[in-house]
């Protein structure tokens, strides 16, 4: 049996963990500040509890400079969910904010005299120009759109970019900005979404869109697996989220960092009557943003341990990446990123016979390295030769995604530099033994 040293994961997610924060949580299951019971036993209410939470959102606000008060601060949530779930979620928020914002205008608009009905009737009208744009970029933005589209109709979703549609059908590149088409009046868009990493297609936005840059539509993204990678600026966004089984720890937890002007007090959410009454779908409670961010993340059983561990994986990106002045905290692990992603995909260019990179070159994701093996009259047999050869090195988890078959090697903080390198040397040998 192998050891945990031995091994070399490249697997999607789950993904691996720092081998110190596994050890140190092993002893925590067990024995949580010699309290004589476990980390998964105490309470989330308990002074313990709230200490860990404090000690993980101070870790990222450190690595990603999130500011916190004010209307240009920052809440940093903990949910339950995954990002399939913030998929409705940031729908349900979205929407909510958009129709008690235009109610509140159509009130001003008819003056104080209208009545409830004649409001109503209006709001009706002003509903039907509601939208949702989403950047298509690969599966996990096509699913987000899809939700949407089941949740509010597929009337108000507006898919400003297929990327499909540049590239014979399939994801691989993103087109410029101007061949967008979001809604044309911003006060009509609910929200701009996108997927910053595609896990699946090996797709991600290079930078933060240009087109966006300017503000007026709220933006909301993805990070799930590029979360904490590289340095970003928050401030550009009005919510984040992102699973926190990628970079950041384990499956249990989903990571939203939500703008102050989203939440009360500085922002209202239209009512549920007022929702249902115009054909609008009403969230859970549990995915609700204001609610979660009233109770502290505690309005219902948050699975305490999972938050230690992203607090710990956190402890640990901070120790290893010092501050320095005028660079993000986050800044070295980004350069570590882009060195073990250009190992990889350097072995890829190399070898054009027998290696072919899937996405396009200006959207190739440090993440997420997705290629095939072999010409396409023999890929089938070369892949699986190629898999079978990694297994045996014990350099594991790089078949692709059962939806696009071939390769995928995911490049997170946890996989060290000296498991890419292996898996380098690997590709080298399998290149010209072909």
């Amino acid at each position: 049996m192998p050891s945990r040293a031995e091994v070399s994961y490249f697997g999607a997610g789950p993904a691996p963990l720092p081998t110190p924060v596994l050890e140190e949580a092993s002893k925590v299951l067990l024995n949580y500040k010699n309290g004589g019971i476990g980390i998964t036993e105490i309470s989330h209410r308990s002074a313990d509890a709230t200490a860990i939470l404090e000690n993980t959102i101070s870790g990222l606000r450190q690595l990603l400079d999130i500011p916190a008060e004010g209307p240009d601060g920052y809440q940093i949530l903990f949910l339950q969910g995954g990002g399939s779930g913030e998929f409705s979620a940031s729908v349900y928020h979205m929407v909510g904010l958009w129709v008690e914002k235009r109610r509140k205008q159509v009130v001003e608009q008819l003056g104080d005299s209208a009545s409830e009905e004649q409001v109503l009737e209006k709001l009706k009208e002003e509903v039907k120009k509601m939208k949702i744009d989403y950047l298509v970029t690969g599966s996990w933005s096509l699913k987000a759109s899809q939700e949407a589209a089941r949740l509010v109709g597929s009337e108000h979703v507006n898919v400003a970019l297929d990327a499909r549609k540049a590239n014979a059908g399939k994801f691989g590149v993103i087109p410029e900005d101007k061949d967008w088409s979001l809604t044309q009046n911003k006060d009509d868009s609910a929200m701009v979404y996108f997927c910053d990493n595609e896990t699946v297609d090996g797709v991600e936005f290079p930078a933060f869109p240009s087109s966006l840059e300017n503000g007026g539509y709220p933006v909301v993204a993805d990070m799930s697996s590029n979360f904490l990678s590289r340095a970003v600026d928050v401030r550009k966004y009005d919510a984040i989220f992102g699973g926190a089984q990628k970079n950041v720890g384990t499956a249990g937890i989903t990571i939203a960092i939500v703008k102050n002007t989203l939440l009360p007090p500085h922002a209202e959410l239209a009512k549920s009557d007022l929702l249902r009454k115009l054909g609008l779908p009403v969230g859970p409670v549990v995915l609700d943003w204001p609610t979660i961010a009233k109770n502290n993340s505690l309005y219902n059983t948050l699975p305490i341990f999972d938050v230690w561990i992203a607090g710990k994986v956190m402890d640990g990106l901070l120790k290893k990446h010092p501050a320095q002045a005028s660079m993000p905290r986050i800044q070295g692990q980004q350069d570590e990123s882009e060195k073990k992603a250009a190992s990889i995909y350097g072995v890829l260019d190399k070898y054009p016979e027998v290696y072919t990179v899937v996405p396009d070159k200006s959207v190739r994701s440090r993440m997420n390295i997705c290629f095939r093996v072999g010409k396409e009259d023999e890929r089938d047999a070369k892949e699986k030769a190629f898999i079978a050869g990694a297994s045996e090195r014990l350099l594991q988890g790089v078949k692709g995604h059962r939806s696009v078959g071939g390769c995928r090697v995911s490049n997170y903080n946890a996989v060290s530099l000296e498991s890419v390198e292996k898996l380098v040397r690997y590709m080298e040998e399998f290149a010209q033994s072909k």
